[in-house]
């Protein structure tokens, strides 16, 4: 199965999902969903036999589809599956089902149908699945552009009442990124040209056989970095995030934050360290600097808001503080950190967006001040707002903390102060969060709230695998740091950076994960 088209079967799934929902009546809403969230569990199948195909100690990319799309600019439609790419598909895809049966109702407040609503969703599903499987620099980039399309019309109509506004932000700041990569991977094929006698946006290619000079490095990485870091978003480039995931729906809200903006930091990790190594080294100590005051502006901001939305939003611009800094530290822990973090992140955010969802259906507000003694009539809805916060604040035993320990401890090896300094957005991290839960569950029932109901069928199948998921990789998280770790290294080989072993090796603390070695294997 090494051979199949694991990728593109993927990608076409969701996309025959949205033939069938173009080809539904309109007055169908039921058939719709159902149609759709079939559609979703059929393509979730579909990646979990992807995922048991590939081979951890097999050659780094996997399933590997590369023909010719448009020849004159030597683009192809290449393809293909390493360990961060795995991991990231999977949890795209364990996601999009939940998402969906979070949004059953969403779409009654929008001013399209139903069917657009879902593909919509199942639009953005299958042009993620193609960003993660690209192997094509120019492929990569047209899809990086698409994303900006469905995401935009769920917002802009689906969304709240300063939805146009959040929409347009968000549009306006990811095409200014992407117009500067535009340049950047324009600049490659004519270098590529120069030095290979003919054009290519080939990664593989690019990677092996490329040979840029600093100059050309410093000035192409920058217009990688800039884009990728406004669609994590990194601090200064967040700005966008906290007002479009406050005035989208909560499932959009949720494939927002949760899988689209792992994009960017997956760019920083398959793109900007292999393409420009040197480059990376020499801005990583700025980078660092601007990671560390992220996580700590980000969990300070979240601290002073009202609205949970926006709290979470704000918390997220901290861990995305967190991730960048593992992948700029170039140690195996570090980069093995950061990816595991994409993933941890998506389910932790997730589930707090998700039961933000359920009690703003219940109260019609999302404000903090709104909310007060809730767990004393929905002891379900309370537990699970607690399990996710304290899974924000990475507790031992939760999946984030095995992330943020492999972070730290990766970072630690290398840049001590920075990673000092970034303990502190974990103090921080404790108040926002436990504030949250302490202000809308605890305390004296809240007039209005004396006969909130607690979960029903539906919002438990929706909360119930995010926890799960959860617990699972904070338990246990061998398996996937299984297949993380030698991508890792092969994406850290050309920056050669020695991470030096720590006093007490981490294998000691998390089950699966490889001693520290030298990130370009050196010989």
């Amino acid at each position: 199965m090494s051979s199949f088209p694991w990728v593109t079967v993927l990608g076409a799934i969701p996309l025959a999902g949205v033939l069938l929902l173009c080809l539904t009546p309109r007055d169908r809403d039921g058939e719709a969903k159902r149609i759709a969230l079939g559609t979703s569990i059929v393509t979730l199948i579909a990646s979990i036999w992807m995922a048991a195909s590939y081979h951890t100690n097999g050659d780094r990319f996997q399933f590997v589809q590369n023909y010719d799309w448009i020849k004159a600019f030597g683009a192809h439609y290449a393809v293909g599956v390493d360990g961060i790419a795995l991991a990231l598909i999977l949890m795209t895809t364990v996601l999009t089902p939940i998402i969906l049966l979070a949004s059953w109702n969403d779409a009654e407040e929008g001013k399209h149908s139903t069917r657009t609503f879902f593909a919509l969703l199942l639009s953005t599903e299958a042009i993620v699945i193609g960003v993660f499987g690209s192997l094509d620099v120019f492929l990569f980039y047209v899809l990086f552009e698409a994303m900006l399309i469905p995401i935009y019309f769920l917002i802009g109509s689906y969304g709240g009442s300063r939805r146009s506004y959040a929409a347009v932000k968000f549009l306006l700041y990811s095409l200014a990124g992407g117009l500067l990569m535009l340049v950047a991977v324009v600049a490659l094929f004519v270098v590529s040209k120069d030095q290979l006698g003919h054009g290519t946006f080939d990664f593989q290619v690019l990677s092996t056989q490329l040979h840029l000079s600093h100059s050309e490095q410093n000035a192409l990485f920058l217009g990688f970095f800039i884009a990728f870091a406004i669609k994590a978003p990194l601090w200064p480039f967040h700005t966008w995030l906290p007002d479009a995931a406050a005035e989208a729906p909560t499932g959009v809200a949720v494939l927002l934050v949760g899988v689209l903006d792992k994009v960017g930091t997956f760019g920083f990790l398959r793109y900007c360290i292999p393409l420009f190594p040197d480059a990376s080294k020499t801005f990583a100590p700025y980078i660092l600097g601007l990671c560390v005051t992220g996580v700590l502006y980000g969990a300070l901001l979240a601290i002073g808001q009202r609205d949970m939305k926006r709290l979470i939003a704000y918390s997220s611009v901290s861990h995305f503080g967190f991730i960048a800094l593992g992948v700029f530290a170039f140690t195996s822990q570090g980069g093995s950190g950061a990816t595991l973090y994409m993933v941890n992140h998506a389910f932790s955010t997730g589930a707090l967006f998700l039961v933000v969802g359920f009690l703003a259906t219940r109260r019609g507000s999302r404000l903090i001040d709104d909310f007060g003694g809730a767990a004393s009539n929905a002891p379900w809805l309370g537990a699970m707002f607690l399990v996710a916060a304290l899974s924000a604040l990475s507790l031992p035993g939760l999946s984030t903390f095995v992330s943020e320990f492999l972070v730290l401890a990766g970072t630690f090896t290398v840049h001590r102060w920075f990673a000092v300094l970034a303990t502190f957005g974990i103090i921080l991290a404790s108040v926002y969060a436990l504030w949250m839960v302490q202000r809308t569950m605890h305390g004296p029932v809240r007039e209005g709230l004396e006969n909130m109901r607690d979960l029903d069928l539906r919002e438990a199948w929706v909360i119930a695998p995010v926890m799960a998921v959860i617990v699972v990789l904070g338990i246990y998280p061998k398996p996937l740091l299984d297949v993380i770790n030698p991508a890792v290294h092969s994406s850290f080989t050309k920056v050669r950076s020695h991470a030096p072993t720590p006093s007490r090796p981490p294998e000691v603390g998390v089950q699966g994960f490889q001693p520290l070695t030298s990130s370009g294997g050196s010989k």
